[in-house]
């Protein structure tokens, strides 16, 4: 089936191409989504007459996404989900959560921008590609954690493997403590006795 690109779509082509795709493809993305129509006589025509419009348009549409994309690339977004200890979620982070959570910290973001291959179904750092405009594309982080202050730690550079292992030897390390405290009050216990004794055996030899 051949469509005429409304705007620049990947490994397609630019805005204006008329190209080859699979009656699915055009049916199902391209033409609900506004980024083709079908090529026929009538709206080459039209597109040809539209085409100075529609690409001032697109111009303007690109310079709003840049100036979004020059304050959003990079940035990191919390999202707090429960989890397994071995770092699994109990559900997942989906392209709307995503979307959620940069509009929340006041980036205008929808979640068809956003470029998940698949729902993210684990704790840690997770990169996610946002497609502000056809020809803008920046990178954001998700940090999924179970608290704010893991989210913290993961922020810094320590994975959920790394914080497991400091929790288990922090833990051993209070047992540790608390048996060392055991054993001094034991032995204190037994250096005692002896002085309480003591006295008893002076008033038996009075």
């Amino acid at each position: 089936m051949q469509v005429i690109l409304l705007e620049r779509v990947a490994k397609l082509g630019q805005m204006g191409d008329v190209v080859d795709v699979k009656p699915g493809y055009a049916r199902n993305f391209l033409l609900p989504q506004g980024k083709a129509l079908s090529a026929s006589d009538a709206n080459i025509a039209s597109f040809e007459a539209q085409k100075a419009q529609l690409e001032a348009r697109n111009l303007e549409t690109k310079k709003e996404a840049e100036a979004l994309a020059e304050k959003l690339d990079g940035q990191q977004f919390i999202v707090i989900r429960s989890a397994s200890d071995a770092g699994a979620l109990y559900g997942s982070v989906t392209p709307r959560d995503a979307a959620d959570a940069a509009t929340e910290a006041g980036f205008s973001v929808d979640k068809k921008q956003i470029a998940l291959i698949a729902p993210i179904k684990d704790l840690g750092l997770h990169a996610v590609a946002v497609k502000l405009h056809p020809e803008v594309e920046v990178t954001i982080n998700m940090n999924v954690a179970r608290s704010e202050e893991e989210a913290e730690l993961q922020a810094s550079g320590k994975s959920i493997q790394e914080l497991a292992a400091e929790e288990e030897a922090a833990a051993e390390f209070e047992i540790a403590e608390l048996f060392d405290d055991i054993g001094s009050a034991a032995s204190d216990d037994d250096e005692l006795a002896p002085a309480e004794e003591a006295p008893a055996e002076d008033d038996t030899n009075a």
